[in-house]
């Protein structure tokens, strides 16, 4: 053998060598494999109809399937402890709303995940905005009429709350912090029965999710004071944001958003952020979402740890001082 072709043979030999110890990720190009989205909640529920949305749209970037998990329980800690458990290789991933990962850490103990430190964001997926809304026949035409009549009669209205400790209680003591009155809390197990007791008048009042509130405020069974946004939304144009009603400082939107499990690769993070905000600009996903009373938003990692971190603060406080517990 000529020493050319030894010396060809062995630089084979060693890139061989050195190409079988690379590590597996280094070989692979992710993702080669079925990816697993895990939604925290039951099926049909806001947070899974956007996440089943999302996941279609990134199993066609990333030409792989994207199956939809559902794993409901305990105010969504059984999903999110999965995915805090599961490898962090790209292939599970979570979708979760402001509940788990602001609220609920305030309220609960000895949960399976820690909201930062089991996990990586993402980004934003959408918002919800909400809407303080009356039964039509009732004698509240604006937000400073429910205060004053409050303070009249302390503990003599009442607000629908669906789910002790989830954001439409927490926004309702934050109203009532916030104007300095005392309302009755009226709890339920969804959003559902509770705005059928509004609409049926037997509650006051409630901080409804614009999606289950606008065909009943369009068909005029329900009135609509205030809307929870910073600015007016396109769907109500008529109806102020809590701060133009008197209220300062009053802005609450139901977040979702997208995180994986703590030291996923960066590039896999990059590649996950950039495909969800390039299908969050899609014409058809946008008018999909608004259909359902959400706004499509996207963003950076960061500004998703941004956003997440300022809420942690914001409704712990709320929580401390109105002395909220889930039994």
């Amino acid at each position: 053998m000529s020493r050319t072709v030894q010396t060809w043979a062995g630089l084979l030999a060693t890139a061989i060598s050195l190409f079988a110890t690379l590590p597996a990720t280094a070989q692979d190009q992710w993702p080669n494999k079925q990816i697993t989205y895990v939604v925290a909640y039951p099926p049909a529920g806001m947070t899974d109809i956007v996440g089943r949305l999302v996941a279609q749209e990134l199993g066609a970037a990333l030409n792989t399937t994207v199956i939809v998990d559902n794993k409901p329980g305990a105010a969504g800690a059984v999903g999110h402890g999965f995915v805090a458990r599961a490898a962090p290789d790209g292939y599970t991933i979570l979708g979760t709303a402001i509940g788990p990962m602001a609220i609920i850490p305030s309220l609960m103990e000895n949960l399976p995940y820690d909201p930062v430190k089991s996990f990586e964001p993402v980004s934003l997926v959408a918002t919800i905005p909400h809407v303080l809304v009356v039964n039509p026949d009732s004698p509240y035409q604006t937000v400073d009429d429910v205060i004053k009549a409050a303070k009249a009669k302390p503990g003599g209205l009442s607000y629908a709350a669906a789910g002790n400790g989830g954001v439409v209680h927490m926004q309702s003591e934050l109203f009532k912090m916030q104007a300095g009155i005392d309302i009755l809390q009226v709890p339920y197990k969804g959003d559902t029965p509770a705005l059928q007791d509004v609409l049926a008048g037997n509650v006051t009042m409630m901080f409804a999710p614009l999606g289950a509130a606008l065909s009943h405020i369009k068909a005029g069974k329900l009135r609509a004071l205030a809307v929870t946004s910073p600015k007016r939304l396109a769907t109500l144009p008529d109806v102020p944001t809590m701060a133009e009603a008197g209220v300062a400082n009053f802005e609450v939107e139901q977040w979702q958003a997208v995180y994986v499990p703590a030291n996923t690769p960066k590039p896999v993070i990059r590649r996950l952020n950039a495909e969800i905000v390039r299908a969050l600009k899609k014409p058809d996903v946008v008018a999909k979402l608004e259909v359902l009373g959400v706004t499509a938003v996207g963003s950076t990692p960061g500004e998703l740890a941004d956003v997440q971190k300022a809420d942690t603060a914001k409704w712990a406080k709320v929580i401390q001082t109105a002395g909220i517990k889930i039994e």
